[in-house]
C-alpha cells in the first residue's frame, strides 16, 4: 500500500513540474498540488493506522 502511495506522490510531482514549466498548464500545477497533499494525508493516516512509528 505504501509503495502505491509513493508511486502516486512521484506522479503528482511530475504533474506539478509540468504545470510549472509548460506555458498554459497552470491548472495542472494546481491539480498536482491538491493531489500531492491529499495523497500525503492518506499515507500519513494509513501509517498511523498500521501502528508504525514516525521517523
Amino acid at each position: 500500500m505504501l509503495a502505491l502511495l509513493g508511486l502516486l506522490l512521484v506522479i503528482w510531482v511530475v504533474l506539478i513540474l509540468l504545470g510549472a514549466f509548460v506555458h498554459g498548464l497552470f491548472w495542472l500545477l494546481v491539480i498536482g498540488v491538491v493531489l500531492l497533499i491529499a495523497t500525503s494525508v492518506v499515507g500519513f493516516i494509513k501509517r498511523e493506522a498500521l501502528g508504525r512509528p514516525r521517523h
